[in-house]
């Protein structure tokens, strides 16, 4: 694994910095939600164990898969990057895994998908190949959009996924507009509509989720809560702390979800699709989860410790969900190295495709641009 954006306990108080700013090495009690979240996984432990066993073994061992690719990709990225093949802005999914993989292989393939900047991860979940991401990545002529978008702009018509927006926030409107066509058309497609917990406090946000539930648009807007908004955490910028509940004041469905269980972010968002597609109702999912990295390559950290990181990944998405699929006896730790190992050369194949890969040609410049 890279090493994660961070700073040491001991850097930390001679510079005076810490998760809220105060001045302090975080303290025990600021990890308060990590242990709550432990007592609460191991209380539903036994429902979730059912779910697994009534799900598909194929589909659990995919989900897996996703995972594990999305980890190794992405830590490939960050090895790469620093070589210097990878330019611009670069913002990694490391932790957060089971919440594209929970929510997006719960759709059908018809379905629509748009996010923010962090998107390398849920293109290659929705169909995108791990070869035309990365060359994406590299700037170059194979890559998905030709190498002209780059990290935060991968993007497939043909597979309903949408973008990778720059603009914090401003794909959740597009992504309302989404909804409102599929309806107009009567498609029967709902959107998935992801966004950070920062771009909560853009009007936009609440604009969409108004309009989305006047006109009853089958929108599930999904709040990615890594709990950091660049390097501001949530308990600095919100006044309030549940995300889901702002769905309140417009008569929403909302949900809070644990964003380190792939099984639960599933349910939410299998339950989130049924009140979609029954009347098109649509629903805000709060999915917290922790970024292992920093807000982007470019993101020494310097506002948390390794101890904070490291008290998160105790609760590491993949681990947690590898732990249940063997204690349900449906997979053995040969199983997960022989998964782990596909993820890996799929990694290798990647790059390898991406070195290879030339750049745009000169005439390409002014392609696809309108004005």
């Amino acid at each position: 694994m890279p090493k994660a954006a961070t700073i040491t306990k001991k850097a930390a108080a001679a510079a005076k910095t810490s998760t809220n700013g105060n001045g302090n090495v975080p303290k025990a009690e600021e990890f308060v939600d990590v242990e709550l979240a432990k007592k609460e996984f191991q209380a539903r432990k036994t429902s979730q164990l059912a779910a697994i066993k009534k799900t598909d073994k194929g589909l659990l061992r995919d989900m897996l898969y996703q995972m594990v690719l999305g980890r190794r990709f992405e830590e490939k990225c960050a090895e790469v990057y620093r070589m210097g093949k990878i330019g611009g802005f670069c913002h990694l999914y490391i932790g957060q895994e089971a919440i594209g993989v929970g929510s997006m292989m719960a759709l059908e393939k018809t379905d629509m998908v748009i996010t923010s900047y962090r998107d390398h991860v849920q293109a290659m979940i929705k169909g995108l190949s791990p070869e035309s991401v990365m060359a994406e990545l590299y700037g170059k002529e194979g890559g998905c959009v030709g190498g002209k978008g780059g990290s935060m702009h991968m993007f497939s018509k043909e597979l309903e996924f949408y973008g990778g927006h720059g603009i914090v926030g401003g794909q959740i409107g597009v992504g309302t507009g989404m909804a409102y066509a599929a309806k107009y058309k009567g498609t029967g497609q709902v959107v998935l509509n992801f966004f950070g917990e920062a771009a909560v406090n853009q009007g936009i946000f609440h604009e969409s989720l108004n309009m989305a539930q006047l006109w009853k648009l089958p929108c599930i807007y999904i709040c990615e809560n890594n709990q950091y908004g660049m390097g501001t955490s949530q308990k600095r910028a919100m006044s309030s702390r549940s995300i889901a509940k702002k769905a309140d004041a417009f008569e929403m469905a909302n949900e809070f979800v644990d964003g380190m269980d792939v099984m639960a972010v599933r349910a939410a968002t299998q339950r989130a699709i049924a009140r979609a597609r029954k009347d098109g109702s649509p629903t805000l999912l709060e999915i917290r989860a922790y970024r292992y990295m920093g807000h982007s390559m470019s993101d020494p950290g310097n506002y948390r410790t390794r101890d904070e990181i490291l008290k998160y990944q105790e609760r590491d998405p993949i681990v947690l969900f590898k732990e249940s699929l063997k204690e349900a006896k449906l997979f053995t730790d040969k199983d997960f190295d022989e998964i782990d190992q596909q993820a890996v050369d799929a990694t290798a194949k990647a790059v390898e495709f991406a070195d290879a890969s030339p750049y745009p040609a000169e005439s390409e410049l002014f392609t696809d641009v309108l004005a």
